[in-house]
């Protein structure tokens, strides 16, 4: 049997000093690991939107979503299969505030990125896509 795929998107939200948004996460999977800000795709809801709607919600900042940088699957609870949309985006307003599913939200060097503890190949994916901070 198939595994129930769910969509869901991620955001790359750098600074002007390159610092990448990193939110800890409140809820499995992964709860208090850092991830990008981001969750599942509501009925109805476009990429763009959901980006828009998850980075409002975890961090407080409202952005401007931009290209997709890449997709990446990761098996999630119930044997299903999260199919994640990773995009840029640009922060034009709101103030920096976790919120939602996430305990804390900050912007980070690549060397405060690769200490933290991280959601399981997110330093691996954002090597390979060229993503990692400045």
């Amino acid at each position: 049997m198939d595994a129930e795929r769910v969509d869901c998107v991620g955001a790359l939200v750098y600074d002007e000093q390159r610092r990448l948004l990193v939110v800890r996460r409140a809820n499995e999977p992964g709860r208090g690991l850092w991830s990008l800000p981001g969750g599942r795709v509501e009925p109805g809801e476009n990429d763009p939107a959901a980006v828009a709607r998850e980075v409002a919600e975890e961090t407080g900042l409202t952005v401007q979503v931009g290209a997709m940088v890449g997709e990446v699957e990761r098996d999630g609870p119930k044997g299903q299969l999260y199919v994640i949309r990773d995009y840029e985006a640009t922060a034009v307003g709101g103030t920096l505030t976790p919120g939602d599913d996430a305990t804390d939200a900050k912007f980070v060097t690549r060397t405060e990125f690769l200490a933290l503890s991280t959601t399981t190949l997110l330093v691996s994916t954002l090597e390979q896509w060229n993503a990692l901070p400045g």
